[in-house]
C-alpha cells in the first residue's frame, strides 16, 4: 500500500487508534511508517485527525499514556442503556482512599489510616492496586518497617482522561474526582467485580464529605503536581 497524500498517513492512523483497546504513546504511532516526519508534522497530522472527528459522538483524545479514540460524555448514558450487566460500584472506603492518594501522593496505608481515621483494609489496596491498575508502589519510606509508597498510575489519569495530576480539579472539588471515576468505571468494556472492601466498623455508601478529608493530618502536605513526573508521554 503506497502513502503519497496527507489523507492516506491519517487514514492509516485513524484505523490503527481505533482498534487500539489502550492509549498509543506518539513513539509507537511512529513505527507505522518508513518516513522519519519531525514532531510538528505528527503534531500537525493529529490534530488534523482530530478535527475531523470534531462533529462525531466519539473523539480523538491525549491522555498520558499516548492517543486513543473514546465516547464523548454526552453520549455515554446511550451507551450505559445497552449493557445488560449492572456496573460496579465501589465503596466509601475505595473512594476516600484512592482520592487520598491522588491529592497526597505518595502515602503509605499509615498515612492513609492518619487521614481518614480507621484501618485501611488490605482488600481496599488490592482493589486499586489490581483490580483497577490506578495505584502502584512507587517506593518505600525510610522508617522502621520501610512502609511502601502508594502513587496513581498512567493508567488511572487515561481512564480519567486526563493528560498529566495538573489536570486534577483542586482538593476543595474532590467529590468530582470520585464522581469522574466512578462513571469511568460504569463505561469500562471489562468491569471488575466490585469487592468487599469496607474494614469493620465502616459502612460502604456514599463518598465522604469534602470538609472530611480537606481536614486530614496538616503535616502530609498536598501532593504539588508539577512536580512528579506522571504526565503524557511525548516520545
Amino acid at each position: 500500500m503506497q502513502l503519497y497524500k496527507p489523507e492516506d498517513y491519517k487514514r492509516v492512523l485513524e484505523t490503527v487508534l481505533l482498534v487500539a483497546a489502550d492509549p498509543v504513546p506518539l513513539a509507537d504511532l511512529k513505527k507505522l511508517f518508513d518516513e522519519p516526519f519531525d514532531d510538528d508534522t505528527w503534531r500537525t497530522l493529529l490534530d488534523d485527525l482530530r478535527r475531523d472527528w470534531a462533529e462525531r459522538g466519539v473523539e480523538l483524545v491525549q491522555l498520558a499514556g499516548g492517543w486513543r479514540f473514546q465516547t464523548r460524555p454526552e453520549y455515554q448514558k446511550f451507551i450505559e442503556r445497552m449493557k445488560n450487566e449492572k456496573p460496579p460500584r465501589y465503596s466509601r472506603a475505595v473512594m476516600e482512599t484512592l482520592a487520598i492518594i491522588a491529592y497526597r501522593q505518595p502515602v503509605t496505608r499509615g498515612d492513609i489510616e492518619d487521614i481518614r481515621g480507621v484501618a485501611v483494609s488490605p482488600n481496599i489496596i488490592k482493589v486499586l492496586e489490581e483490580g483497577r491498575g490506578w495505584v502502584d508502589t512507587v517506593g518505600h519510606r525510610d522508617t522502621p518497617g520501610r512502609p511502601a509508597l502508594y502513587a496513581t498510575t498512567r493508567k488511572f489519569l487515561d481512564d480519567l482522561g486526563l493528560r498529566s495530576l495538573t489536570e486534577l480539579p483542586p482538593l476543595s472539588e474532590i467529590e468530582k474526582v470520585m464522581n469522574l471515576a466512578e462513571t469511568t468505571l460504569n463505561s469500562t468494556n471489562n468491569p471488575t467485580e466490585a469487592q468487599p472492601d469496607s474494614p469493620a466498623g465502616e459502612a460502604g455508601g456514599e463518598v465522604a464529605s469534602v470538609d472530611d478529608l480537606i481536614a486530614a493530618d496538616p503535616n502530609l502536605p498536598v501532593v504539588d503536581p508539577n512536580s512528579l513526573d506522571i504526565s503524557a508521554s511525548q516520545e
